[in-house]
């Protein structure tokens, strides 16, 4: 990676974006140093300008930001780093540094709880139970769903509509896992489907 660390004194500006909600966390800077020490940890690590030193996030808090992926921008003077965060990112206790109101990307982070809960049954909850009723169980709920969502959109209040509709991308979320697919597969899609 060809990293322009010269146009800004030595420092590159990095967004911080989670890994599987794409929720932008937080922005850092990055010398020389601090990017190989990302690299060679797996943690990302920072140059702090009020400090004056590199800077592991985490170091104290225990809330790291584990690296799953960097990328470059096209004047290669900007860092894109994805990562799996251990806990809050902002030093408030907030999931992000930025004032969202709520997390816009939750479906993704739902279905990792859908991955974690097949992957680490519990016995009692509801994907679980579901799960052992079989993939024709899980299919029929996403009909059953799918159905009630016409039914509210059609005849019943907006608040029934949003709940119907929930239930459905939740039922449809869990009958992907079950045929081992993401919503990665299904963007994908969409998006060729649109060219």
């Amino acid at each position: 990676m060809n990293i322009d660390f010269s146009k800004s004194g030595g420092l590159v500006p990095v967004v911080i974006q989670d890994e599987n909600t794409l929720e932008v966390l937080m922005l850092g800077y990055m010398n020389e140093e601090a990017f190989k020490k990302t690299e060679a940890e797996g943690k990302v690590t920072f140059f702090s300008r009020t400090k004056n030193r590199l800077w592991t996030k985490g170091e104290e808090s225990g809330n790291f930001l584990n690296v799953k992926s960097i990328s470059i921008d096209c004047d290669n003077d900007t860092l894109l780093i994805k990562v799996e965060p251990v806990g809050p990112t902002c030093h408030t206790g907030s999931r992000s540094c930025f004032k969202t109101d709520y997390n816009q990307n939750f479906i993704f982070q739902l279905e990792g709880i859908i991955k974690d809960r097949f992957e680490n049954p519990v016995e009692s909850s509801y994907i679980n139970k579901l799960r052992h009723k079989g993939l024709n169980k899980i299919a029929q709920k996403v009909g059953e769903e799918g159905v009630e969502t016409v039914i509210a959109a059609l005849a019943q209040t907006e608040e029934d509509l949003i709940n119907e509709a929930s239930d459905l991308v939740f039922h449809l979320l869990v009958l992907l896992k079950e045929k081992n697919l993401t919503l990665e597969t299904i963007a994908k899609n969409l998006e060729s489907r649109h060219k």
